[in-house]
């Protein structure tokens, strides 16, 4: 653990020293820019169950969290946040430790009432400490996958080139972390449309050519698109996943944005 804490103030110091900018402040930009991304940045979004999944989402990361008898080939990541929290000296909920509490997205919004379950656990989440506690979990998360992406690819050096290019900037760091946490690392092989990926892995192996700095973070934009373009042609039709399409393009330009 200790490695991942080194390697992200390594990242931020790059950061600062292009940017200016303080590690804090740089963090801090990175957790509100994906809060906003994934729940509009509001306290509603941060426990909700979309239409057409088996889950619920939570947190400023939307992490997924199985029902009791649910498993899809999405990675379920609120239990490791639990489990981060403990680690960070946080007692959870009692409720939050285990399974999720609703059997379907009708339960769920049956229990979703003013005092109601949804709404204690999005005022646990939306507490100062818990919101940090999320972003830290976000950036390690992302951190560790760059050595399990090493690990599966054939071209190592070559991947981590290009993660550390489109990190030199404060911009390219939040891309890098957001990506994980928006599509995941891309080594898990449940995650597959027609044999073909989209996570972090994959868009770096996308990636053209390109010099360190803010011209890594474009084409590290633009290619995260490609990516996902792909996977919008492989997915079931049934999925109807071309919906999404333009919202998870528009996302990825971001990256291009100073942060």
């Amino acid at each position: 653990m200790k490695w991942i804490v080194c390697v992200l103030m390594s990242l931020c110091v790059i950061c600062h020293e292009v940017s200016g900018q303080s590690t804090a402040e740089i963090r801090e930009k990175i957790a509100r820019q994906i809060w906003k991304n994934e729940c509009g940045g509001t306290v509603q979004g941060l426990v909700t169950w979309n239409k057409g999944e088996n889950f619920p989402s939570l947190g400023i990361g939307h992490f997924i969290w199985y029902p009791r008898g649910v498993r899809e080939k999405f990675e379920e990541s609120f239990p490791a946040f639990i489990a981060f929290c403990k680690q960070k000296g946080i007692r959870p909920m009692p409720i939050l430790q285990g399974a999720a509490p609703w059997k379907d997205r009708t339960a769920f919004q049956q229990a979703d009432v003013k005092g109601g379950l949804p709404a204690q656990i999005r005022q646990w989440l939306a507490s100062k400490k818990l919101m940090q506690v999320q972003g830290e979990f976000i950036m390690r998360r992302s951190l560790a996958a760059l050595e399990r992406i090493k690990r599966e690819s054939d071209s190592p050096n070559e991947l981590a080139s290009k993660y550390y290019a489109v990190a030199a900037t404060p911009n390219g760091t939040y891309a890098l972390i957001d990506y994980v946490n928006f599509k995941g690392e891309g080594v898990n092989h449940d995650e597959r449309y027609q044999g073909k990926g989209w996570g972090l892995m994959q868009v770096l192996e996308e990636m053209k050519p390109v010099t360190r700095g803010p011209a890594a973070a474009v084409e590290f934009a633009e290619a995260a698109k490609r990516v996902l373009s792909r996977r919008v042609a492989n997915s079931p039709k049934s999925r109807g996943e071309k919906r999404w399409l333009v919202g998870w393009h528009n996302r990825c330009d971001t990256y291009k944005k100073k942060l």
